[in-house]
């Protein structure tokens, strides 16, 4: 989810159910992701942005799209300008759906983003249909000098703290963390900190979701792919649809 303003980019509750297909689904995406998606029966989804602007939401839904991540705001001056009718559509089409933020810690703090992205989209209701609110943390793409905008280790751990704390607070959920191995390492110290959030990990073009962040011991979410079938990026959840499902309700 890494292109400016377009595609950027633990579940304890379901800890004992998702652990029990865990290694059936690593197992099964060792092959092809799409061709494992297939044998281990895993829920297909995707995440969107402006760059997809007006989706055909009928034809992901007939391609398999069994859930989105919507972009909804950045930092604390922009709103996808695409998101209600996205977010909408997706959920006319019976796609479960939900709203992400991408962060840009170096503007404002964890707290004011969260404020605004949950004002602008970024909410939860547990209707069976809206999933978590997610954020979207990654390397700057507005500055490669400053590639974890700038901030020390301990003080991007306490920004990341500080916003799935206020979304907490607003919505009753603590956010879907998307990042990557690498990223996690690099600018948080593989800090274990927001391991009770669901973990979102970012591997496209892998054959498997690889290693994890610090603390995380399994993935809800993977992003395998920048192409596929589904417009935008290409994910998997790590359960059966009926988890899934629950996992909305906030079981």
């Amino acid at each position: 989810m890494a292109c400016v303003r377009t595609s950027f980019r633990r579940l304890r509750p379901l800890a004992m159910s998702v652990a029990a297909v865990t290694a059936v689904a690593v197992t099964a995406v060792a092959g092809q992701p799409s061709a494992a998606a297939e044998a281990a029966g895993l829920p297909k989804g995707h995440d969107v942005s402006s760059h997809q602007k007006r989706v055909d939401w009928g034809k992901a839904r007939s391609r398999g799209a069994a859930f989105v991540y919507v972009k909804a705001t950045e930092s604390t001056s922009y709103r996808n300008p695409y998101f209600d009718g996205q977010y909408r559509g997706a959920r006319d089409h019976g796609i479960l759906r939900g709203a992400y933020h991408f962060a840009l810690p170096n503007r404002s703090s964890g707290a004011a983003q969260a404020a605004f992205f949950v004002r602008n989209g970024g909410d939860w209701k547990a209707d069976g249909r809206t999933l978590p609110p997610a954020l979207d943390i990654e390397y700057n793409p507005y500055d490669r000098k400053h590639r974890c905008y700038g901030l020390g280790k301990a003080r991007m751990v306490g920004w990341i703290r500080a916003f799935s704390d206020e979304v907490a607070r607003r919505t009753g959920r603590p956010p879907v963390i998307y990042t990557t191995a690498h990223w996690w390492s690099a600018c948080t110290g593989n800090s274990r900190a927001l391991s009770a959030n669901p973990l979102w990990i970012a591997r496209p073009g892998a054959s498997n979701a690889g290693s994890l962040p610090g603390g995380w011991s399994y993935w809800t979410f993977w992003q395998y792919g920048n192409k596929g079938r589904l417009p935008g990026d290409q994910n998997l959840f790590n359960g059966s649809l009926a988890q899934l499902r629950k996992f909305t309700r906030g079981g």
